[in-house]
């Protein structure tokens, strides 16, 4: 944990933490700060002001950002006879109806993304306290639960990403990685926003977008000029 502390405070050298910085510097001083062995995920939180624990406040949703987050998905997919050849067709990992229902009831969760058929929610419906609390059930607004499974599996290894808002009004994701140069960072990061906004509930008052910040894995924390993100 000392070496974590030791590159933090390095990396908080030179940044005010007192400003908002724009978009693109926001982005440069990030991918200057990622300085771990591993490749590290640039990550946005947004700070709502909306109440989840009302419906007409939840914010939901997904994105399929413009150049992928460059991390490697696994897909679950519960489904049947031809729609499960097509699922393992189009590149699905994990593919199973009960079976997959009695290997994640027993713990097996090696994958981020699953997705149903709409004729398999009968099964994925008692899975709901396992996969719930994980983002994991699928959901038709969400586009995982869909007869078109080819889609659904693309999106996901593509780039596609589930945003969620927690009871704190605070919304994470990953935006791509440091290894991103910054024109496709500035532009997942813009495209996601945009998702965010366009996301906005019906009963959410006042100001929406209160704050929003810039981190990678390993790095310092970077407040974003709202204003140069819709500019």
């Amino acid at each position: 944990m000392a070496s974590i502390g030791k590159r933090l405070k390095a990396g908080y050298e030179g940044i005010d933490r007192n400003k908002f910085y724009s978009i693109e510097d926001a982005v440069k001083i990030i991918k200057g700060a990622a300085k771990s062995k591993f490749d590290e995920t640039v990550e946005i939180a947004l700070n709502l002001g909306v109440d989840p624990r009302h419906a007409d406040q939840m914010v939901r949703g997904v994105i399929e950002l413009p150049h992928g987050t460059g991390k490697t998905v696994r897909v679950a997919v519960f489904a049947k006879a031809d729609k499960a050849e097509e699922a393992r067709k189009a590149g699905a990992d994990i593919v199973g109806a009960e079976d997959l229902a009695e290997q994640i009831q027993g713990g097996m969760m090696d994958f981020e993304r699953c997705i149903a058929t709409p004729d398999m929610m009968g099964v994925v419906g008692r899975l709901g306290k396992v996969l719930g609390p994980r983002n994991l059930m699928p959901n038709p607004k969400l586009g995982t639960v869909t007869p078109n499974v080819t889609e659904a599996i693309r999106a996901a290894k593509a780039g596609q990403v589930q945003f969620r808002v927690e009871k704190a009004g605070i919304v994470h994701a990953g935006v791509g990685k440091a290894s991103f140069d910054e024109a496709k960072l500035v532009a997942n990061i813009k495209a996601f926003v945009d998702a965010i906004n366009k996301a906005k509930p019906t009963g959410a008052k006042g100001t929406y977008l209160k704050k929003i910040s810039l981190s990678s894995t390993m790095g310092p924390g970077v407040k974003l000029d709202i204003a140069s993100i819709s500019a």
